[in-house]
């Protein structure tokens, strides 16, 4: 009896031990199964990111038990329309130029668009006679935009109320007279051109000053059939004397011109000065100090493409009455009625076609001293 329970319970282990080795393929073919199905789900979430991101698929979320698309404006009119939030970014001129060159080939806009003048300042530091271009601004709000380039160690400190807050763009030294002065020039259109409202584009210094209420400035340059860029055939040592021959086949000495470095320009042209791939290598490598770049590469340039849209003059008036190569400047003891009196009235020029005696908006140079005397005359001479 004894014998028989004994291969009785061996015989239970034997079948035991048969079930579990049969059990073993089948565990392992689970968790194949379990492996494979993990690794697709991983890709397929890899594959999902990647998608998003770099295609900008709207992400979905669960609902009231239904899947709908997350509120954004990845894919809206207004992504393309919004001005950037901040005017900080960590594009190199390369990505900048290239992205700001971006233009509709329609003419009209898909929507109601306010076109602004984009007020561009080249400066070294401060804006000593910011309160004045306050009173400018004032009450204008939608029409204008600000951008100041600066050198790149100098730290703002103006009031969070002040319409200079924050309109400092990511700069570059300039130095006077070369190649880096005209490209801060491109950067402040580039980075003005990011906002798709900005039409027209005023390159001043910080001792500029403005000549007229905004409402004059703007309706002088907006109904305006030609952008202001001084351009104009100097026969003499300074004109025609800094042309070298290197300059062929893109600029023949006949074409060579001279112009103000402060201008107005329009989109259109903002686009062509901020795109040129084919003069800027020429006049960089051939014209250098004693040729003075930013007074010959964009007037050049532009005569020789769209002539017909420069009207062929500055908006700026400058006195170079007293020689040298630097304009007059104008401190305290400078300024009256009869300065601004001879501004106004002693020039005739043409406005579309049309001689007038308004020719100047703005006017430089005028030192830090003379802040206080222009805001006393700011409502009845200039009539902001």
């Amino acid at each position: 009896m004894k014998a028989r329970l004994l291969t009785t319970e061996e015989g239970k282990d034997t079948i035991s031990s048969g079930k579990l080795h049969q059990s073993r393929p089948v565990s392992v073919r689970i968790l194949q199964v379990f492996l494979l199905f993990l690794v697709l789900g991983l890709g397929v979430c890899i594959i999902s990111l990647n998608t998003i991101r770099y295609l900008g698929i709207e992400s979905m979320v669960a609902t009231g038990g239904a899947l709908l698309p997350c509120i954004g404006e990845s894919d809206s009119l207004a992504r393309w329309i919004r001005p950037p939030s901040s005017l900080l970014h960590s594009m190199n001129d390369t990505e900048l130029f290239w992205r700001a060159t971006f233009a509709p080939r329609m003419k009209n806009y898909p929507y109601k668009r306010v076109p602004k003048i984009a007020f561009m300042f080249l400066t070294r530091g401060p804006l000593p006679l910011a309160p004045l271009w306050e009173r400018f601004f004032k009450g204008n709000e939608g029409l204008y935009s600000i951008y100041i380039h600066s050198l790149p160690s100098y730290q703002a400190n103006v009031s969070r109320t002040s319409v200079f807050y924050q309109r400092q763009i990511p700069s570059q030294v300039a130095e006077w007279g070369e190649m880096s002065m005209c490209d801060a020039e491109r950067r402040l259109l580039a980075n003005a051109m990011l906002d798709a409202s900005n039409e027209w584009f005023v390159l001043l210094s910080e001792a500029c000053i403005p000549l007229r209420n905004f409402i004059i400035t703007y309706r002088y340059i907006a109904r305006s059939h030609y952008s202001f860029m001084g351009s104009y055939d100097d026969p003499g040592p300074y004109g025609r004397g800094r042309y070298d021959k290197n300059m062929v086949p893109e600029v023949t000495l006949e074409q060579w011109r001279k112009g103000s470095q402060w201008f107005e320009v329009n989109r259109e042209l903002a686009i062509r000065i901020v795109g040129d791939t084919v003069y800027y290598p020429k006049f960089k490598e051939f014209c250098q100090p004693a040729c003075y770049v930013d007074e010959h590469y964009f007037p050049t340039m532009l005569t020789i493409q769209t002539p017909y849209l420069l009207a062929n003059r500055t908006l700026t008036w400058t006195d170079w009455s007293r020689g040298g190569p630097h304009p007059a400047t104008f401190g305290r003891a400078d300024i009256s009625e009869l300065l601004f009196e001879k501004i106004s009235e002693s020039y005739i020029c043409m406005y579309n076609q049309q001689p007038v005696t308004l020719c100047y908006l703005f006017a430089r140079k005028f030192a830090p001293s003379a802040l206080e005397p222009l805001l006393e005359l700011a409502s009845t001479v200039f009539g902001y």
